[in-house]
């Protein structure tokens, strides 16, 4: 057999340069992506391998810390300690790890094997072990702090401090979270803070904010200050491992800059007095009817010469401490479905028919356009019927009686009497006029320029979220949203504060605060100073007059101001101001309220010289109506009582409202005087300390 027969090549040619030309292609392939790679794609992978070695660090501020008038801390921060571990410091020996799990949990009380990571782990929140939350901490980030326990006490925290030796790996992380040392007795005022929401994420993060960590106000002067609060977080620029480990820093880091201080003009001595005085009045009166009858109200003071107000209460209201880490679903959703609404600021964010207190404007206007003078004598019987009119042509108007709160009426008076004994059939007659006693009364058009002058409608604002306008209504807003024509017995109503007239309890209060200014409008706040955090004042608060109503011509000039139609096509576009005469007469009617009127049984024993004007206001609600209680003429109704002192020399203004508290006079008057008398007081002790 021949051996050369064993090794001849029975293999095709074509076969092998096919194998040849593969060879060659995956070269080629593997030769082409190393070419992009290397040369095509070179500096998009040498930024990538930048971007994992260079890493931006986040250095979160203090936020800035409010203070009352008098130093005294209404939000502050304060130490929160949580209890963590560096998954990469703990030892190599399985043994020794699991003696310090075995002693972290007795000391922090939390079990050292609970759940999986099969379940979503959200640090301070969900329920997971030591030994699972360590896991995910190797398994994401090893050189990283997870947390295992937060908002430990210091002892503990100092505790494990203590030994931190024999618990490698183990530390005290220390955070700062927001503490509200008057809780609510000024939380409708300060707020309280929460989580960036989906909606603002983006708007904070290019403010270098960060969600999940960050928090931001949700209310009061924590949300209306946010920006000045806030101040600015820091940064740092580091280099980091394969791991995550920080190696060094790049550039200098740049230091976070701490939010600016507020000082308010809010007196946290006033404002406990006031709380003290509206809830103990509530609970006498809830004693007295036997049942829950009043369970909300307000209380503001503020100084009419400059617009500060000293105090703000909105009760109920709700602990905004619960607040500081996390927000609690229980709890915001108990405040939520409460009817009183405790979260909302009723002061300032709650429109209410205002009722006789709204008299003073009618009494401005109604002298100052000459409908009356202030010794004509107006007849005011326990009731008047007006033929209610829809249009002037109207051939068969129906009949309207509008009856007087005195069931015996008034007989005659005069200006100064008629607002003293806050007399309804005397202001009907000066709104919408009544036959030939008063042949045309002031009118819509007239009285809602007035009320807009007095402090009525969506000026001047405060320095408060959620502020609400109010509604000072015309014969257009009314066809357009009520659907129908004004009517004349609309003028009548809302002479006196009622019908579809409402305002907030601060609009009430500055329409008698203007008054008792003598006609100027100062423009309220709660602002008194801000400054760094070194103390230096950056700026500081200087009274803000609106207007003064007896030298600012803001008073508009109607053609024909009670015939049909809407206000804006009766305007002349002349402006004219209020006679300084005017403003006296009012003074002197709210002084005789108090001497001879609706409030003399309530300050008959009182020394201070002090004027002011009575509401009791009719409503119908969703809650009422519910309970079959909105009785046409014999409505429920809300208390107010606005009051202001010295007489000749006012310092000081207040007002009360108490949701369903009935006579104003009787309910909200007690509330107003006490306060007076708690004001005065402090006044009189801080002088003594002054002078001792």
């Amino acid at each position: 057999m021949n051996s050369n027969a064993n090794l001849t090549n029975n293999v095709q040619l074509w076969r092998i340069i096919v194998f040849g030309i593969a060879i060659i292609a995956v070269f080629l392939i593997y030769l082409g992506r190393l070419f992009t790679l290397q040369i095509l794609e070179s500096p998009e992978w040498i930024a990538q391998a930048e971007e994992n070695r260079i890493s931006e660090i986040n250095l979160p501020t203090q936020r800035g810390i409010i203070f009352d008038r008098n130093d005294y801390i209404l939000a502050r921060n304060i130490p929160s300690y949580n209890v963590v571990i560096i998954p990469s410091d703990l030892p190599d020996d399985l043994g020794a790890i699991q003696e310090i799990f075995r002693q972290l949990s007795e000391l922090v009380n939390v079990p050292i094997n609970l759940g999986s990571l099969e379940d979503l782990y959200v640090p301070c929140r969900s329920e997971h072990g030591i030994a699972q939350i360590v896991e995910y901490g190797e398994t994401t980030a090893p050189y990283a702090p997870v947390r295992i326990k937060c908002n430990i006490d210091r002892t503990t925290a100092m505790i494990i401090k203590e030994e931190a030796v024999d618990l490698p790996g183990v530390d005290i992380e220390i955070e700062s979270v927001r503490d509200y040392p008057t809780g609510s007795l000024t939380a409708d005022i300060i707020g309280f803070l929460g989580p960036i929401s989906a909606d603002e994420e983006e708007y904070y993060r290019q403010r270098n904010f960060i969600p999940n960590r960050d928090k931001v106000g949700y209310a009061g002067c924590e949300r209306y200050f946010q920006i000045i609060l806030s101040g600015h977080n820091g940064e740092r620029l580091v280099e980091v491992d394969v791991g995550g480990q920080v190696l060094r820093d790049i550039v200098p880091p740049v230091n976070p800059t701490p939010g600016f201080n507020l000082h308010l003009t809010i007196d946290s001595r006033l404002q406990s007095a006031a709380e003290s005085i509206l809830v103990r009045e509530l609970d006498e009166w809830n004693a007295y009817f036997g049942e829950m009858r009043m369970n909300s109200g307000v209380v503001i003071a503020l100084n009419p010469k400059t617009g500060e107000v000293l105090a703000m209460v909105s009760y109920p209201s709700y602990e905004n401490n619960r607040m500081a880490r996390i927000i609690p679903q229980y709890y915001f959703e108990q405040l939520s479905e409460d009817p009183r609404n405790p979260m909302l600021n009723h002061a300032v964010g709650d429109e209410l028919p205002a009722g006789s207190v709204f008299k003073l404007v009618t009494a401005v206007g109604a002298l100052n356009e000459g409908v009356v003078t202030p010794e004509q004598i107006i007849k005011a019987p326990p009731k008047i019927v007006i033929e209610e009119k829809f249009s002037a042509n109207e051939l068969n108007p129906r009949s309207r009686e509008f009856v007087d709160w005195n069931d015996a009426g008034f007989g005659e008076i005069d200006f100064v009497n008629g607002l003293a004994n806050s007399s309804n059939v005397y202001f009907y007659k000066l709104g919408g006029g009544f036959e030939d006693e008063i042949p045309e009364g002031l009118g819509i058009c007239r009285l809602g320029t007035y009320a807009r002058a007095l402090g009525y409608g969506n000026f001047p604002g405060i320095e408060l979220p959620l502020v609400e306008d109010g509604l000072i209504p015309d014969p257009t807003w009314k066809r357009i949203n009520q659907g129908e024509n004004w009517s004349s017995g609309d003028t009548y109503i809302a002479s006196v504060g009622q019908g579809f007239i409402i305002a907030t309890p601060l609009q009430v209060l500055l329409s008698a605060s203007t008054i008792a200014n003598d006609g100027e409008l100062m423009r309220p706040t709660i602002l008194r100073e801000i400054l760094d955090s070194d103390g230096n004042i950056i700026k500081s608060f200087v009274p803000d007059p609106v207007w003064d109503i007896t030298r600012d011509p803001v008073i508009d000039i109607f053609d024909d101001p009670s015939s049909p139609g809407g206000c804006e096509s009766k305007l002349t576009g002349e402006k004219k101001t209020v006679e300084p005469w005017v403003i006296e007469k009012v003074q002197e009617g709210m002084r005789q309220a108090v001497l001879i009127g609706t409030l003399a049984d309530e300050f008959e024993n009182v020394n201070i010289s002090v004027a002011g004007k009575t509401g009791t206001a009719e409503y119908c609600d969703k809650y009422t109506n519910e309970k079959n209680l909105c009785i046409p003429g014999n409505w429920p109704t809300h208390a107010w009582t606005t009051a202001y002192a010295p007489y000749d020399d006012p310092e000081i203004a207040v007002i009360a409202f108490v949701y369903n508290g009935g006579e104003g006079a009787t309910v909200a008057g007690p509330i107003v005087r006490q306060f007076l008398e708690a004001y005065f007081e402090i006044k009189a002790g801080d002088t003594a300390a002054q002078n001792p």
